[in-house]
């Protein structure tokens, strides 16, 4: 296996999209089981001849899944020239920034 330097651009480029990766599924992972936790909890709670299919019984995934949505796109969308250019011109700030010191 070959060594990399934790200090080259690419390691730590890499590194930040495998950590946005995690992230992602782990924010993924923990909305699929808790919805499945409420989903059962909701049908075993059903009046008899009542129907799942009403609204209150996916106001969570509903919202939460618009969440999911959100983050994926901030993970999986390529960035736009105006952010990475914001990103470009920060990053320079915050390095002059510490040179001073």
């Amino acid at each position: 296996m070959k060594n990399f330097d934790e200090n080259d651009i690419q390691y730590q480029t890499a590194k930040k999209q495998v950590e946005q990766l995690r992230g992602f599924y782990t924010h993924l992972f923990i909305y699929l089981g808790v919805n499945l936790i409420i989903v059962y909890y909701n049908y075993t709670n059903l009046e008899p001849g009542e129907s799942y299919f009403q609204f209150k019984n996916f106001f969570t995934a509903t919202f939460w899944g618009i969440g999911i949505l959100a983050h994926a796109a901030s993970v999986f969308l390529p960035r736009t020239r105006l952010i990475k250019k914001w990103e470009e011109k920060k990053i320079k700030e915050l390095m002059d920034q510490q040179k001073k010191y």
